[in-house]
């Protein structure tokens, strides 16, 4: 797990280079059905740095969800390369985009993806079991705020509890890289906030490198780096010089 955070200082004052995580270079992505062709990405290039909170940006149909799940090897690039550190994911080997996958990503879906007959900790222990560096499934919820809530099922958890458990059990394995695909899009603001500073907190306490994918422009002020894309290209991308804490967002 990284310990460093991104723009980090070290101790003799001089600013730290952050690591580069994620390189991509011409990323093009075509979805073909029959003689219909639809351009997801249009020659995407991207770095993503070790410890930092990005927000990828945009409209649906923008190409933000192809990105992030190419990033997170549930998918190729038609053409194009991606790099995460010295694996190469754009080679076509399903059995080390597995392993990638298992080893160093976690995944938080607009859908929470519980299993009903379990409970908060069992779902997530789901993960700690075949983990290789876990930490306990109680830890875990305790991060999002949910140690008291570890023995409930998900029906007798609401929305946003449901989605940090989702969390938990995506950072329980300890991963380098956490990926969030519309986290608070079936939530109320209030609940969508705190689902958001659970996410916060995980990247500034564990160091995880953060990526969030949303349309929702508020949600981009809390970032490090903002990545706008638009008809499958990145079309503006900035740094956030003050970032605003999720409990001060407001949509």
């Amino acid at each position: 797990m990284p310990a460093s955070k991104f723009n980090g200082t070290p101790s003799d004052g001089r600013k730290s280079t952050p690591r580069s995580v994620f390189s991509a270079q011409g990323v093009e992505k075509v979805y073909r059905t029959g003689e219909v062709e639809v351009r997801a990405l249009r020659g995407v290039d991207l770095e993503l740095y070790e410890g930092e909170f990005v927000v990828l940006l945009g409209p649906s149909g923008s190409g933000k969800s192809t990105l992030l799940n190419i990033l997170g090897g549930l998918d190729t690039p038609t053409s194009g390369t991606v790099r995460y550190l010295d694996h190469d994911l754009t080679d076509g080997d399903e059995a080390a985009l597995t392993r990638y996958r298992r080893e160093h990503v976690g995944f938080v879906f607009q859908f929470y993806n519980l299993i009903p007959s379990l409970t908060a900790m069992e779902n997530v222990a789901l993960v700690t079991d075949i983990a290789l560096h876990p930490m306990p499934s109680e830890q875990a919820l305790k991060l999002v705020g949910l140690g008291e809530r570890m023995h409930h099922f998900p029906s007798q958890l609401s929305g946003g509890e449901q989605q940090r458990v989702a969390i938990a059990r995506a950072v329980a394995k300890q991963p380098e890289v956490l990926l969030c695909d519309e986290p608070t899009g079936a939530l109320d603001v209030h609940t969508g906030i705190i689902v958001l500073e659970a996410i916060d907190r995980i990247n500034r306490e564990l160091g995880t490198t953060t990526v969030v994918i949303t349309h929702n422009v508020t949600i981009a002020s809390m970032a490090d780096r903002v990545i706008s894309l638009l008809d499958g290209r990145i079309v503006q991308e900035h740094r956030n010089t003050e970032k605003v804490p999720p409990g001060k967002l407001e949509w």
